[in-house]
């Protein structure tokens, strides 16, 4: 009998077994001298079906209880989860019995566990590893999200969690395959960088319930997903979407966290279930074989935090291979396996696969259920996070620039792996608990300021080898880290320095804004001895009153400062002797403008903004609100929006309450208060000579005491017609075209209008109206949720309130508060738009203002005490890291210290295919005389992850249905070296990384 015919077919007869028989798997099905990789995986059969039980724990990186509270296996009555007592039991299971495997994913639990074992199980483990028999999967410090992360922080975080596998347990640890298995949704730019670290495929286990059911039903589970359409095959990825999420069949989790009857095998029992499991066991199998296209099923034996008991759940594996074997061996090859091995299998089938271009956001689990709040929940979190990967660039670029001793790797490791962390699923998500996002904040804070004390110490280092004055003593460099809020106590009540430093690979001029008093003060550039032109502008009295803002400046000071790439510049600011407000100007007009636009106030309290140069071009903005929908979740149409989905009870309401605003102008910003009501207000800025907008908002405390829960949205209504399509970044880099109500892979049916129509905006919302040649974009600096419901119209959602969970785990409502009150928020959206006409020009100052937004100029401040303090301030007032201007669709992506004194360089081209005539051509440079501070004596080309030379790449190849093969190992262009030159070519949105020998510079 064939494999397929099997599927009619089940067992019907018992086998009886004698009493206390161990069950024991015969060594002879493990392919001869196994090693790690492809080669330690157990034969398939072509003419049987194929069951591989992959034996795995799904351990969340904090979620319902800190990273500390699951790795320790405290506070047991949240969750039983210890990550200890897991890899200690599963590496005990797996010396007992080498039939037996076991995969691994989460590198950061891997890691906390490897410090604390003696040598004796260090080697128990490498020997394990070795013979493939334990597998890392994924091999990022965390399983990250998708919707709300970075790509910059993706790939740092996979490239050091692929680093602390490769330093402890060598190339048989590199991970094959991506382990996507419980984030909420999957985004392209996550299967491209998989692609681009050298990956096979990947595994992912929630797509959208509609979804599903068809791909169920035309066998289209698993498929090739083009990455990008600017990488062409080297971003194809084969995926494989499982057919339980991450579950085992219903009724086989054996583990000690779960209620599934044992395995009893005891014919003298009353209990004896062998017969009965094995044919139920069976049933599900041959189920699942019919949503797929070869002969091999792949079942995910394990769940949250299973194996603390390693010994029961593999002991009822043993008995399962063994009587299904017993009974049906013939039609029948059933082993532990791993998602390495069942890849190579299906490979092996050498058949031609659909594709997918899109992603697969949004997605929903029911028809009321769409997890699309969670792209907003906890937005103070998101910007912290933020902030977080802006100064671990910057920390990395100033120890490479400025040749740090390796005794600071240790500072930078914590804000590496805290950064890590905050990718997890549960973490930037906003969906843990309260007092988990308070572990979080902390975790991330002591390591910025780790990170805070590597950057001023890399800063003094540079002012000390550029001064005359070698023996000066270091400067007290301090950082603010509520400037987002107005405070800083080293600048508001005494005269100070400024060293700020700007981690972008091109000169930026951008805006100043430090809190003082309403005292008149000069600012001075050092570098040419000049006068600054600067203004005093009050901070709003609701970012005044924000609670626990513990800071007393009522004004800011701003000025433009024009800053190096990968360098600095330092200013001199005093408060001056007499009284002036000469460039605070007094006005009675209710609007604002400069060259570009004009900004005002109408009726009903909305901003009114019309291009100068446009013509046809207008918009809106306005705040509004939905009312959380409040049920009992018991059945779909009672869903509540909680933190991970948005249920809106209905259309989104305005808010009636009195407007008011004052208007502000002088020589540098323009500037509107205006307050909507007594916990929403906003500032619009207009810079001179600066072609965008700013608008910084403010929101909170959300008010609850009329028991509803509320989702606090912006609008821009603007004048283009859109034609019911918008676009969004995925993961910050390559933009995806939305329709509204419409999926470009099945026939959506939308129970949930507003819901089913958000989508990420990890970066960037942008309208195109293709007649009148008019785009519009809002730039974030955070990650939020976004649609357009109506043409012309973006909307964002910012901050969020509800008074119910959603019943989807976290056991708690998204009620965040602070200070006895709830959560104020503060944020900022740079409003982009104007003629494509000359498109160059437009799309490289949004890319920009994207990247300033990302990395944005960093600000050290030393307090003035004497004149003295100034003086060492005169010969290094600046410097730039790179000696020679790179072409502007070429952006310094990672420049970082790595291993043995070598330095990790990533290049990045920032431009798609098409997107503009000349910039989004190939761009070749020289590299070899690019930095100002060392000298590049040898260069090496690794793939994405710094894991594996470039020429040791070795992916599968698949066919897709197209007959288009998949160069899985076409290689970037090859370097250029000669005696004068390393040339590089880079090609639209190509990520190139390198491993470099330095030395010094000696002029």
């Amino acid at each position: 009998m064939t494999w397929s015919g099997f599927l009619i077919a089940l067992l019907s007869s018992a086998v009886l077994l004698a009493h206390g028989q161990a069950a024991s798997i015969p060594r002879e099905t493990i392919v001869e001298g196994e090693t790690c990789g492809y080669q330690a995986c157990y034969k398939v059969d072509p003419t049987k079906l194929n069951i591989h039980l992959v034996a795995h724990s799904h351990d969340d990186v904090g979620w319902l209880k800190t990273v500390d509270q699951y790795y320790f296996g405290s506070r047991t009555r949240i969750q039983s989860a210890g990550v200890q007592y897991i890899l200690d039991s599963v590496i005990q299971a797996l010396l007992a019995k080498p039939e037996r495997k076991f995969m691994y994913v989460e590198t950061s639990f891997l890691w906390k566990w490897w410090l604390r074992q003696n040598d004796r199980v260090k080697q128990d483990v490498k020997n394990l590893i070795n013979e493939g028999r334990l597998e890392i999967v994924g091999g990022g410090w965390s399983m990250n999200d998708e919707a709300v992360t970075h790509y910059h922080s993706v790939v740092d975080q996979f490239t050091w969690g692929f680093r602390r596998l490769n330093d402890t347990f060598g190339s048989c640890a590199k991970p094959h395959v991506g382990w996507q298995i419980d984030p909420f949704g999957h985004s392209r730019e996550q299967a491209s960088i998989f692609a681009q670290l050298g990956f096979d495929g990947m595994f992912f286990g929630r797509l959208d319930y509609q979804d599903k059911v068809k791909r169920l039903s035309n066998k289209t589970m698993e498929f090739i997903w083009k990455g990008s359409p600017n990488l062409g095959s080297r971003a194809d990825l084969f995926t494989v979407a499982l057919y339980n999420n991450y579950s085992p069949p219903p009724g086989f989790c054996f583990d000690i966290l779960c209620q599934d009857d044992p395995i009893i095998d005891d014919p003298n029992s009353p209990d004896y279930n062998v017969d009965k499991k094995i044919d139920s066991f069976l049933q599900y199998v041959v189920q699942q074989s019919k949503a797929y296209r070869t002969n091999n099923v792949i079942l995910t034996m394990g769940g949250d935090f299973t194996y603390q008991y390693a010994e029961m759940y593999f002991d009822n594996m043993d008995k399962l291979i063994r009587y299904v074997r017993e009974l049906k061996g013939t039609e029948v090859n059933i082993f532990y396996s791993t998602p390495s091995c069942y890849l190579k299998a299906v490979n092996d089938a050498n058949l031609s696969w659909s594709t997918k271009t899109d992603d697969f956001f949004p997605y929903a689990s029911d028809p009321h259920a769409y997890w699309t709040g969670y792209f907003s929940s906890r937005p103070t979190v998101k910007f912290f996070e933020r902030m977080g990967n802006n100064l671990l660039q910057i920390s990395k670029q100033l120890a490479v620039l400025t040749g740090l001793s390796e005794n600071y790797e240790e500072q930078l490791t914590h804000l590496r792996e805290a950064m890590g962390v905050m990718q997890h699923h549960d973490a930037v998500t906003g969906t843990e608990k309260q007092e988990v996002a308070f572990d979080y904040s902390r975790l991330l804070y002591d390591a910025m300021q780790r990170g805070v004390g590597v950057a001023s110490d890399a800063l003094n280092k540079w002012n000390k080898n550029a001064s005359e004055d070698k023996k000066q003593p270091p400067r007290d460099m301090n950082s603010c880290m509520q400037l987002n809020i107005s405070s800083c106590p080293y600048t508001e009540n005494q005269n100070f320095m400024l060293t700020i430093y700007n981690p972008l690979s091109q000169a930026v001029t951008t805006p100043i804004r430090l809190p003082v008093q309403n005292t008149p003060y000069m600012v001075e550039d050092i570098s040419n001895d000049s006068t600054i032109v600067s203004q005093l502008v009050p901070i709003p009295e609701a970012v005044q009153e924000i609670p626990g803002r513990e800071g007393t400046a009522t004004h800011e000071l701003v000025f433009l400062a024009t800053i190096p790439p990968l360098g600095f510049k330092s200013f001199k600011v005093t408060q001056k002797s007499h009284n002036g407000h000469e460039n605070q100007l007094k006005v009675d007009e209710n609007f604002i403008l400069n060259e570009f636009h004009n900004v005002s106030i109408n009726a009903d309290g909305q901003v009114v903004v019309t291009w100068r140069k446009e013509k046809n071009m207008n918009l809106t903005q306005s705040f509004h609100y939905y009312e959380g929908m409040e049920g009992n979740n018991k059945v779909f149409e009672n869903r509540s929006s909680g933190a991970y989905i948005f249920r809106p009870r209905s259309i989104s309401k305005d808010f009636a309450n009195l407007k008011q605003y004052k208007i502000h102008k002088g020589p540098v910003v323009k500037e509107i208060h205006l307050t909507i009501n007594d916990w929403i207000s906003q500032v619009i800025r207009i810079y001179n000579a600066k072609n965008y907008i700013e608008f910084d908002w403010l929101v909170g405390p959300i008010p609850v005491k009329d028991k509803i829960g509320k989702e606090i949205i912006t609008k821009y209504h603007s004048s283009l017609n859109s034609n019911q399509e918008f676009y969004t970044d995925s993961n910050g880099r390559e933009m995806l075209k939305r329709t509204r109500n419409y999926r470009p892979t099945w026939n959506v049916k939308l129970e949930e209008e507003i819901s089913g129509n958000y989508y990420p905006v990890t970066a960037k919302i942008s309208l195109k109206d293709e007649e009148k040649l008019l785009k519009l974009s809002v730039l974030t600096d955070r990650a939020e949720g976004g649609t357009s419901m109506r043409d012309g119209e973006i909307e964002l959602m910012l901050h969020r309130r509800l008074l119910r969970d959603d019943a989807f785990g976290v056991g708690e409502a998204l009620n965040e508060t602070a200070y006895g009150e709830g959560l104020v928020v503060r944020g900022s959206h740079y409003l982009v738009g104007g003629s494509i006409k000359n498109l160059d020009e437009f799309v490289l100052k949004e890319k920009s203002l994207a990247l300033q937004m990302l990395l944005r100029p960093w600000t050290f401040i030393t307090p003035i005490t004497t004149e003295s303090n100034t003086e060492n301030y005169v010969s290094t007032s600046q410097g730039s890291g790179l000696a020679k201007r790179l072409p502007p669709n070429v952006h310094i992506l990672t420049l970082e210290p790595w291993k043995d004194g070598t330095i990790l360089l990533r290049l990045e081209h920032i431009f798609e295919i098409g997107e503009t005539e000349h910039l989004s051509k190939p761009t070749e440079i020289n590299i070899k005389d690019l930095f100002s501070t060392f000298t590049i004596l040898s260069i090496k080309e690794t793939t994405l992850g710094g894991n594996q030379w470039m020429e040791e790449m070795d992916r599968m190849k698949w066919e897709a249905e197209t007959n288009d093969i998949l160069q899985a190992n076409e290689t970037a262009t090859p370097i250029e070296i000669n005696e004068d030159a390393i040339n590089i070519l880079l090609k639209p949105m190509e990520i190139r990384t390198f491993i470099l020998k330095t030395a010094p510079r000696e002029d």
